[in-house]
């Protein structure tokens, strides 16, 4: 049986169309997957995430052990609340898990983990902090009193939908800058998000969640499934994990060199096989010049060499199809490729991502 988050009767509700996602029962939309994108780029959208992973990292050596434990250097944040965007990587240098912390104070971290590799993150963490003998605690908040839920509103309303569902947010979130965090009473509201457009996720307590998700739906927040949040973020460049990185992939051939720290003498695990293998391949996008479909595991031919795509889908917004793909070292954006689908080889374009950010088309 797989698991459900507290929303799950509203998903019904709304006559969702519900599927297993990683041993969860998760809504992939509620009658249009293109429509509920639309609406994130257009208005608002909202996501029950909720089987996500939050927890807090709380003792004197949080940030000793962080600083260790991620690829990203959490001295960065200086700011209490402010957000970093990180993999965590084994020895050989794979990601185990990309991840978003906050910094609360010196001895007190937010982060959340994605769904999927929860558990074994949380195995990963524990045993470092027994390892390196270092005083923090990990408090995951998915279970008993702590139980919590998260959502996600997302679009150029999603603010104001926000304030008008939740008027007591308004004050201390009005001003909050991206990728930010604050605490609001037992809410965590940050400003981060999976789509490429301004919004919120807020992490509550379980008990609150329907109030909340009836009240955004209320103010015309459209509910949104898994279906329209992969379209966006992969418009958005934003890797998936198991799809575009896991434990045997690099950081730096998933396109995420700029939030590896390599350059500070801080060591962190994986930092010295990243030293030793360098860069291998590069991580960009493509779109499709012809008819077709992209998805994961096709073969990309370039005057490089051949490449592989990772995450393939068709855009709403650009109205064709775009994929992530790892290509060889010296291919260029602007460069043209082919793609092999059923045993053809289709035109098609290199391009940087992100394809749309804030509603903007960009390629």
């Amino acid at each position: 049986m797989p698991k459900t988050t507290i929303l799950n009767a509203a998903h019904h509700a709304l006559n969702a169309r519900m599927v297993d996602f990683g041993g969860w029962e998760m809504p992939l939309h509620y009658g249009s997957q293109i429509g509920e994108h639309h609406a994130v780029r257009r208005d608002c959208g909202m996501f029950d995430v909720s089987h996500m992973c939050a927890l807090e990292i709380v003792g004197p050596d949080a940030t000793p052990f962080l600083s260790r434990l991620l690829a990203n250097n959490v001295a960065k944040l200086k700011t209490p609340g402010k957000a970093l965007y990180s993999p965590m990587l084994n020895e050989a240098g794979g990601v185990v898990d990309d991840l978003i912390v906050h910094r609360l104070s010196d001895c007190r971290y937010h982060m959340v983990i994605n769904a999927g590799t929860a558990e074994k993150d949380l195995a990963w963490m524990s045993g470092h902090l027994a390892d390196w003998h270092l005083r923090a605690e990990l408090f995951p908040m998915r279970a008993g009193e702590r139980a919590v839920a998260m959502i996600a509103v997302q679009g150029p309303n999603a603010r104001r939908k926000t304030w008008e569902a939740a008027p007591d947010l308004r004050a201390a979130t009005e001003s909050l800058p991206p990728f930010f965090g604050v605490e609001v009473g037992r809410m965590f509201v940050a400003t981060t998000g999976y789509t490429g457009e301004d919004g919120f996720e807020i992490t509550l307590p379980a008990g609150q969640a329907e109030a909340l998700w009836q009240a955004l739906h209320k103010a015309g927040a459209q509910a949104c499934g898994l279906g329209a949040r992969d379209t966006l973020r992969l418009e958005a460049g934003m890797n998936l994990y198991g799809q575009d990185m896991d434990e045997n992939v690099s950081p730096l051939d998933a396109g995420l060199a700029w939030c590896v720290d390599l350059a500070s003498e801080r060591d962190f695990v994986g930092k010295a096989a990243l030293l030793a293998q360098g860069q291998r391949a590069q991580f960009l996008g493509l779109k499709l010049l012809e008819k077709g479909v992209l998805r994961a595991h096709q073969k990309v031919r370039t005057p490089q060499g051949e490449g592989e795509i990772t995450s393939g889908t068709f855009s709403p917004t650009l109205e064709t199809a775009i994929a992530l793909a790892r290509l060889p070292l010296g291919v260029a954006a602007g460069s043209a490729a082919q793609v092999e689908i059923r045993g053809k080889w289709l035109s098609a374009q290199v391009v940087a991502p992100p394809f749309v950010r804030h509603g903007k088309k960009l390629a």
